[in-house]
């Protein structure tokens, strides 16, 4: 297996072939914020917490670590001014939706965000989709995706499945950097009664 090696915060790393740059950061101790990232799982990008530079003689470029590549040579910054800019709007944006996540909150003190930036729509989902892709990836169940899309889009149980599947399992239900996830599942539950059995 060829190592490959990179500059990162101005340390020497080493990764291996197949490894992106939050692999080779975390293999080097070296934290970079993510929400939608696990290490079940094939990676998204979808919450650009884990932004990294790239410099280069012509500039630099940013880029989403969890889904870049590892590569011979790389010169990366995973914290700077601009770079954290980035992160504080982003955290801002989520807890517009969920202002209550202790996940959230604990990245907001990290990075001086302001929850009160942007105007609250709390929908307490933060679309980080790794509920549904634990259930289908992992699982191979399914029993939980997106439905609709752009400012409607929400994560929704599919009842038929949830019922028979969820109650045996619920591992998906840690992964929730809100806690959205569980009050999903109850109102599901509470839908799918019968009338009588809700009495």
């Amino acid at each position: 297996m060829n190592e490959i090696r990179m500059e990162m915060d101005g340390r020497k790393v080493t990764a291996d072939d197949g490894m992106t740059l939050l692999d080779a950061a975390q293999r080097a101790g070296i934290e970079i914020p993510t929400l939608c990232h696990h290490p079940k799982l094939e990676p998204l990008g979808g919450c650009r917490l884990c932004i990294v530079e790239i410099l280069g003689r012509s500039g630099s470029q940013l880029v989403v670590s969890c889904v870049y590549p590892a590569r011979e040579g790389l010169v990366v910054r995973t914290r700077s001014e601009k770079i954290d800019r980035i992160r504080r709007m982003i955290i801002e944006m989520l807890q517009a939706h969920a202002p209550d996540s202790p996940k959230l909150k604990e990245l907001a003190a990290q990075y001086g965000a302001d929850r009160n930036r942007f105007p609250k729509e709390a929908s307490f989902c933060v679309h980080c989709g790794l509920c549904v892709r634990f259930c289908a990836e992992v699982k191979g169940k399914n029993a939980v995706g997106f439905v609709d899309r752009g400012t409607r889009r929400e994560i929704r149980f599919v009842p038929e499945v949830a019922m028979v599947e969820c109650s045996s399992c619920k591992e998906c239900f840690p992964l929730c950097p809100t806690s959205y996830l569980q009050a999903a599942y109850v109102l599901m539950q509470s839908q799918a009664l019968a009338p009588d059995e809700r009495k």
